[in-house]
């Protein structure tokens, strides 16, 4: 491999989960596509090396061979391997010298290929305590990402992340398949008002002699146990942290001074992983925070931040405002004086790029609005230069990606297009109390039919499931091959409405998402063209929680008659600590939040219905427990339910099969639900009969 390092990249973002099962030692099952040099110890998959080739690395499996250099000397497990600084590997193309791999937890530094490989970071323990990567908790609900480290600009320095997850209590995860006798995997998962790993910042410096230097946390009482959500290089020896205490109510951004670990507050975050964007010097930087904006409480904007000469304070500047959020900055251009960004400015269902002054009056400009004919949900991703940007048309008309000078965005070249296919269906858009709501009806839809009604819910705090982005899945099946119409609706708990609507559902998850969710059917229902005997719903994760909660309502004038849930969750004491404690307050301390959301409360309301449930045995998110514990209480209940497990196999599924095996019984519940219903309605001619 040695002299072919320009030509592959590690660690694609589309297969960091798999990875991350694997550290874990969870089963991967083959499958994936594209050639790969693989790396790791034979029977022990843990890494890829992947040729720079469009597609080739779309999914990756993780497959035994020997890692390169000094190190072809022996065969090892490598956990995670990066050339610094990693950019974009689609576009632009860095060939730095400077490398790193993390082994068994610990961080191995290589000055140039061919040398001997030095180990920098010694104190790691396999599933225990993570350097330079993430443990469960930090992967899948804080950083969102399994990489913990992070390279200064210039490559000098290495920031690292230890995770010490030693006093948080193990989960087993029985696996029934492959032996004679079934085995158990563990790994540490923090459990609500459970014990959590504790995070320390470090700082490495590789050129010369290495030094490993600890960042100072906050001093504050109530940083006594915390999250460390986000970390930014802002020069090569200053680095941005953003610190958030365990109750989550509390977030100090520092800037911290990599030669000598003294963290400065500079300011206060409102998104956890928003990284800000600084300018060259550092003096300069800009971030998202939540700022007043009348009777819809707080919306997420632009601030800049400007060190002030001979001043211990930064000069805070509001670049946006109204009632829309920005959803994320791209860039700064500091030649032109221009940030760039996307916002829901227009609708909240819709994304486009924008432009703003960062000096004088901070004019703003949409850049992609009327750009494309049909296109009103954009992503966008710039040149390193700042010269051009490609610009993502997402929906809602089938994606395609145009090419676009920053000085003139009209301009524009285009890319082959996503091989996708059209759409069937016709999406129309409608508010309930001001609350969007959109509707997907059949190529064919008549006025004078009567349709079965498919209610779709998510409802994860923040979430949004109303959007103008291009989708094909199986709710379209159901649309255009089954003549039924598609519901979904953004209440309270959504995200991009602002704050008030957002914080509603604090403290009683399921009771607000409830109403607004029966008010948006209830709606749906006066139309003369939905049939009222066919109402069914669904819900995956926390939706799966929702969609349970839902099914029995209505009480004698019962709404659904049917519902499925995918993986949900029953009881939040028994899911992650910095999501549960996030919305229902620390666990131990008062616990009535915790009672009163359970499902169990619920499902003993089930009448008639005919319920499906879904889950994964070695799920390793939402634990089959919470769909065990369910269970036990719908045969108490007598509850008409089913059951369908996928053994062995983890909360993403990993190959093609499982997931078509998936949708199409799901869509087969549904279809065979809104047949059955079909002879309901002659129940009251018999009756009628009888009493003649």
């Amino acid at each position: 491999l040695r002299g072919h390092f320009d030509r592959v990249i590690f660690g694609q973002p589309e297969s960091t989960r798999f990875l991350q099962q694997e550290r874990r030692g969870f089963p991967r099952r083959a499958g994936g596509h594209g050639s790969c040099i693989r790396a790791g110890r034979e029977g022990r998959p843990h890494g890829c090396l992947c040729p720079i080739h469009p597609g080739s690395c779309r999914k990756v499996t993780w497959g035994p061979a020997h890692p390169v250099g000094s190190l072809e000397r022996v065969p090892i497990k490598m956990q995670h391997f990066i050339m610094e600084p990693l950019f974009n590997a689609v576009l632009f193309f860095f060939f730095p010298s400077n490398q790193i791999f993390i082994f068994e937890n610990n961080i191995y530094y290589c000055a140039h290929v061919g040398k001997q490989a030095i180990r920098v970071v010694s104190t790691g323990k396999e599933g225990v305590i993570f350097n330079g990567l993430s443990d469960w908790l930090y992967e899948e609900e804080i950083l969102k990402t399994h990489i913990a480290h992070w390279w200064s600009p210039d490559g000098t320095r290495l920031a690292y992340a230890t995770i010490n997850a030693s006093r948080v209590p193990t989960m087993e995860i029985p696996v029934y398949t492959g032996s004679l006798y079934p085995t158990v995997k563990t790994y540490h998962y923090p459990k609500a008002g459970m014990e959590n790993p504790t995070i320390s910042l470090h700082v490495i410096g590789l050129n010369g002699p290495t030094h490993d230097l600890e960042m100072t946390p906050p001093d504050d009482q109530r940083m006594r146990d915390y999250y460390i959500t986000m970390v930014k290089w802002a020069t090569s020896t200053k680095v941005a942290v953003n610190w958030l205490n365990r109750a989550q109510n509390v977030s100090i951004l520092t800037l911290c001074d990599a030669t000598t670990g003294v963290c400065t507050k500079v300011g206060e975050m409102s998104q956890m992983n928003e990284e800000p964007i600084f300018s060259k010097d550092g003096r300069k930087f800009f971030f998202v925070r939540a700022i007043p904006q009348g009777g819809r409480g707080k919306f997420y904007h632009i601030t800049m931040s400007s060190s002030q000469p001979n001043s211990s304070s930064d000069n805070l500047q509001s670049i946006t405002s109204g009632d829309w959020d920005v959803t994320k900055i791209l860039a700064y251009d500091e030649k032109r004086h221009k940030i760039y960004f996307h916002s829901t400015e227009d609708l909240p269902r819709r994304r486009h790029l924008y432009s703003a002054n960062t000096n004088g009056n901070f004019n703003r400009r949409c850049l992609s609005c009327d750009l494309i004919e049909n296109c009103t949900y954009f992503s966008a991703s710039f040149s390193h230069n700042l010269e051009y940007f490609l610009l993502t048309c997402e929906g809602p008309r089938v994606p395609m990606v145009t090419v676009h000078n920053t000085t003139d965005a009209q301009s524009k070249n285009g890319l082959e297009p996503c091989n996708s296919p059209e759409k069937s269906s016709q999406a129309g858009h409608r508010d309930v109390a001001e609350l969007p709501m959109q509707i997907l009806k059949p190529a064919t839809f008549s006025d004078t039919a009567h349709y079965p009604l498919l209610l779709i819910v998510d409802g994860t705090p923040g979430s949004q499931i109303v959007t103008e982005r291009f989708e094909v899945t199986w709710e379209s099946v159901m649309v255009s091959s089954h003549n039924a119409i598609v519901l979904k609706f953004d209440g309270r708990g959504s995200g991009f409405q602002g704050t008030k609507l957002l914080h509603e559902v604090k403290r009683r998850l399921g009771l607000l998402e409830e109403k607004d969710q029966l008010e948006a059917v209830r709606t749906m229902l006066k139309e003369h063209y939905i049939d009222k005997m066919r109402v069914g719903v669904f819900g995956k994760d926390y939706g799966g929680y929702l969609s349970t909660y839902m099914l029995p309502a209505g009480e004698e004038n019962q709404v659904f008659a049917c519902g499925a849930a995918l993986s949900p969750l029953t009881d939040f004491k028994l899911y992650a600590s910095a999501f549960s404690e996030r919305y229902l307050g620390l666990h131990g301390i008062d616990n009535r939040a915790y009672e009163i959301t359970k499902l169990a409360h619920r499902v003993s309301l089930l009448k008639e219905q005919t319920f499906l449930i879904i889950h994964a045995t070695a799920d390793e998110k939402i634990h089959f427990q919470h769909t065990a514990d369910l269970i036990t209480h719908l045969i108490r209940a007598k509850a008409n339910y089913s059951l369908q497990i996928y053994p062995d196999e983890s909360h993403y599924f990993s190959n093609a099969a499982l997931e078509q095996h998936l949708y199409n019984s799901i869509v087969n519940f549904f279809v065979a639900c809104f047949q059955v219903q079909d002879k309901l309605p002659m129940a009251p001619l018999k009756e009628e009969e009888d009493d003649d």
